[in-house]
């Protein structure tokens, strides 16, 4: 082997790498930010008060956190980019009926699926975090989940407000079942880019990959199906008691 293509298979193995660490980062992130989420099934004081305690953490830790997670997103969205790149470049013909025998549809839309989500990451920060799409939302105070009494902001209110148009609730779920196909097979993907997965342990990693992507999709899900579901009168469980679900037959 040449020094040149050694050089090139070192490349792309360092590629691989960074592609499977940040990938572990970012899949650790998905899970933290849907149990935080999810607390607005307690009700409007738990998600209130998580919100701002999450908002008030020290300058370097907060800021720094941020930083280190859209350093990871950017360094694997360009690797996997680069990498697609190379992919098509060794096999300028293609061979789909071969391929498709072994791999998914998750394995062979990774990079489609991968884009849309980059896409939906600008739209929910865009949505939920800085709230330029709808400015108003802070003008949302209250002083409910506030750990001394003045007014914070209404996370709360904010999310039901959101996922009460109907268009963005059907659109979060849409990106949450292809987070769900791209998990599927991106964390199966890290072990073996990574040298952890064997034959014999692949089926069962491909299970605990799939069971995690639907995990996640079911927990993101969920609270957007909620408000929609009660603002047609489905259900009566999103309040600011934070009282038991009831179902509208």
């Amino acid at each position: 082997m040449s020094l040149y293509n050694r050089l090139v298979m070192q490349s792309s193995l360092i590629k691989k790498y960074i592609m499977a660490l940040t990938g572990i980062v970012l899949v650790g992130f998905v899970f933290v930010h849907m149990a935080g989420n999810l607390q607005v099934l307690l009700g409007q004081e738990a998600i209130n008060a998580y919100a701002h305690a999450l908002q008030n953490l020290p300058a370097p830790i907060l800021w720094g956190s941020r930083l280190f997670l859209l350093v990871c997103v950017v360094a694997h969205a360009v690797t996997a980019y680069q990498l697609i790149k190379e992919n098509r470049a060794a096999r300028p013909q293609s061979n789909e009926v071969e391929i498709t025998k072994r791999a998914g549809w998750s394995s062979l839309r990774m990079g489609l699926t991968g884009s849309l989500m980059l896409a939906f990451i600008v739209f929910h920060l865009l949505h939920f975090t800085i709230r330029t799409i709808y400015p108003e939302y802070n003008d949302l105070k209250t002083t409910v989940g506030s750990p001394d009494g003045s007014e914070i902001h209404d996370v709360y209110s904010m999310i039901l407000a959101g996922f009460r148009i109907d268009a963005i609730s059907v659109f979060y779920v849409f990106c949450m079942f292809l987070l769900c196909r791209h998990l599927a097979h991106g964390v199966s993907s890290m072990f073996q880019s990574l040298g952890l997965r064997s034959e014999s342990w692949r089926c069962k990693l491909d299970f605990a990959a799939s069971a995690y992507g639907w995990i996640i999709f079911i927990g993101f899900s969920i609270i957007p199906v909620l408000v929609l579901a009660q603002k047609y009168g489905l259900v009566n469980c999103l309040d600011t008691c934070g009282s038991s679900c009831s179902v509208n037959l």
